[in-house]
C-alpha cells in the first residue's frame, strides 16, 4: 500500500510502515509541511494494526540535515509556535505510537534531524553517518528533545560537548557510545534494518505496546522541559544573532556572532556607567535630592 504525499513517502510492506523524508535537494532539511506529512503518516499506523513497525529514513543519502533554514528564517517570537508545535506533535506522535519506531539513518542525522532520531525507539545507522547537534554553530536551540535525551543516553559531559562544541559523531562511533543501537556498512543498512523488522513482526504487538509505555515512563517526566525550552527558542527565531548565523550557513561562511558579544558589552557599559553616576533615576528625583 502506498499514499502520495508532496514532502514524504509513505508505503506497507510485509507488516512494516515506511516513511522516508523525500527532500533530497536540501539533504532533507524539514520544512512545516514536511512535519505535517510526517506526523499525519506515523499517525496512519494506528488505522491498521497488522503494522508492526515504523521506519523512518531520507532519501538521497542523508537522513536529515534538521529544519530547513529558507522556512526557519521566517519564525519570530509572535509566529515561532507554529513551528514549535508542529516539532512537538511529530515528536509526541512518535513517541506515543503503540510500535516500535525505527530510524534508518544514513549520511548526516544533524541539528533538527538528529533530534528527530532521538525521538524514535531504535537507531540502525550506516558506519559512515554523521550524528551531531549544529545549533551553536548557525544560531538555534536543540530544546525539542536533545537536550532532554542526549544526557540520558550518552550522559551529561558528551551531551554538552555534543551540543556546546557541535561535536559529530559517526554512525559506528555512536552504536559504541549508545547514541545508535546497530552499526553496519551502508549498503548493509537496508537488509539489517528489514532484518529487524521481521524479528518485531515476529513478536507480541501487545508485549511491545505495553512495555513502549512503560520504558517511556521516566522520560515521559520531561514532557513539561519541551514546553520550556520551545518558549526559550521562541526568544532566539528572529533575534539579529540567529538570522546571522542561518545567513551565514546559506552564504557559506563563518559567522560573526563577536559583534553581538561586543554590543551587549557595549550596552552592559552604558548601563553601569548610568549606575555609577546616579543617572538611573530621573531628573525631577536628582534634583529632589541634590
Amino acid at each position: 500500500m502506498t499514499d502520495e504525499y508532496g514532502e514524504i513517502s509513505y508505503e506497507v510492506r510485509d507488516n512494516v510502515a515506511w516513511l522516508t523524508i523525500e527532500r533530497p535537494e536540501v539533504k532533507n532539511a524539514f520544512r512545516e509541511q514536511t512535519l505535517d506529512e510526517i506526523a499525519d503518516a506515523a499517525n496512519s499506523t494506528r488505522e491498521d494494526p497488522t503494522i508492526a513497525a515504523l521506519v523512518i529514513s531520507g532519501s538521497g543519502g542523508a537522513f536529515s540535515a534538521g529544519g530547513d533554514f529558507h522556512a526557519m528564517m521566517k519564525l519570530n517570537k509572535a509566529n515561532s509556535y507554529m513551528w514549535n508545535d508542529r516539532m512537538m506533535k511529530v515528536a509526541m506522535t512518535l513517541r506515543n505510537l503503540p510500535i516500535p519506531v525505527i530510524a534508518m539513518v544514513e549520511g548526516p542525522c544533524v541539528g533538527g534531524g538528529h533530534e528527530l532520531m532521538l525521538w524514535c525507539d531504535l537507531v540502525i545507522t550506516a558506519d559512515d553517518a554523521t550524528f551531531g547537534q549544529t545549533g551553536a554553530r548557525v544560531g538555534a536551540c536543540p530544546t525539542v528533545g536533545a537536550t532532554q535525551y542526549i544526557a540520558k543516553l550518552i550522559g551529561e559531559r558528551r551531551a554538552k560537548e555534543m551540543i556546546f562544541l557541535c561535536k559529530t559523531y559517526t554512525g559506528k562511533e555512536a552504536a559504541e557510545i549508545g547514541l545508535a543501537n546497530i552499526s553496519v556498512p551502508a549498503d548493509q543498512l537496508r537488509a539489517k534494518t528489514e532484518e529487524v523488522c521481521r524479528q518485531i513482526v515476529g513478536y507480541s504487538s501487545a508485549t511491545i505496546r505495553a512495555t513502549k509505555v512503560s520504558l517511556n515512563f521516566d522520560s515521559d517526566a520531561l514532557y513539561p522541559s519541551w514546553q520550556h525550552g520551545m518558549e526559550l527558542l521562541a526568544n532566539i527565531w528572529g533575534t539579529e544573532e540567529s538570522l546571522e548565523g542561518m545567513n551565514a550557513f546559506l552564504e557559506k561562511r563563518k559567522p560573526d556572532f563577536q559583534q553581538f558579544r561586543e554590543r551587549n558589552k557595549a550596552e552592559l557599559d552604558e548601563y553601569k556607567d548610568a549606575f555609577d553616576n546616579d543617572r538611573n533615576q530621573s531628573e525631577k528625583s536628582r534634583s529632589l535630592r541634590s
